[in-house]
């Protein structure tokens, strides 16, 4: 009899969990980090779950620590969970090989990042192309080159950096850079733009031009966007806030939206 149990027991530990909700872009489920130091193990996510519709727009706010940026760097696919799932667009992106999920993570993600992260020895133009480029094999990206410089070119200009397109990152501003970053962002349309503090490098005049474009573009795109930021009246311009602390999902208020 107690042979039976523990079979069973057994096969419901090692039945895999159904898939999530699939009108949901991004799904984490139980979402573990911890990081050897020493000879102990620092846990920095405890088990956190979220879920973003399409074309939705959700705040994760918290204190230095919270966890918040390990935590987006799990759900887009730059850093393993220690336990947990991801699910981007209908996969489970941590079962896949480290070349699918590359493939995944760049075609599906967008990132806009507190520190613009441009490549110095390429000007404004060629920064925008690199989801291009990474995207295509060499000969594919060849042949259509003048299709993406076009697109890039347009979403450049539409962002006011029309005399900029030839200037390498030293020779922009804070705030052309992170208007690069967004251009290079949108480049493939992803469905996901995960911004990090996108305007905390920059003064709040230019923090507040960034981020109505970048507002402009999600609703403009219908895309969905998981935006980490300190700023409470930012935050409450999403339809969402995700509060967390000590590595934990704490509160997870729905707003309406401002008009």
């Amino acid at each position: 009899m107690q042979g039976t149990q523990d079979s069973s027991n057994a096969a419901q530990r090692t039945t895999p969990a159904p898939a999530p909700d699939a009108s949901m872009l991004l799904v984490g489920r139980d979402i573990r980090r911890s990081f050897p130091v020493g000879e102990r193990r620092l846990e920095v996510l405890h088990g956190v779950d979220l879920e973003l519709g399409p074309g939705q727009r959700i705040s994760l706010m918290g204190a230095s620590g919270a966890g918040k940026t390990t935590l987006l760097n799990i759900l887009g696919l730059l850093d393993r969970p220690t336990e947990g799932e991801v699910w981007l667009d209908g996969q489970e992106a941590w079962s896949l090989t480290t070349r699918e999920r590359a493939l995944l993570r760049n075609a599906s993600i967008g990132f806009v990042f507190q520190f613009y992260h441009l490549l110095a020895e390429l000007n404004a133009l060629e920064n925008t192309l690199l989801p291009a480029m990474i995207a295509l094999p060499p000969a594919a990206y060849r042949s259509r080159k003048g299709e993406f410089e076009d697109k890039a070119a347009a979403m450049l200009e539409r962002f006011g950096l029309t005399n900029r397109l030839k200037h390498r990152p030293g020779q922009l501003s804070g705030g052309e850079q992170q208007r690069v970053a967004i251009a290079r962002a949108l480049l493939l349309d992803p469905p996901l733009i995960i911004a990090d503090e996108p305007t905390g490098n920059l003064d709040s005049a230019t923090g507040e031009r960034v981020l109505e474009l970048l507002f402009e573009e999600q609703e403009s795109r219908s895309t969905a966007l998981l935006l980490v930021t300190h700023d409470r009246r930012l935050a409450k311009r999403c339809e969402r806030v995700v509060h967390m602390e000590d590595g934990l999902v704490q509160a997870d208020s729905t707003l309406t939206m401002p008009t």
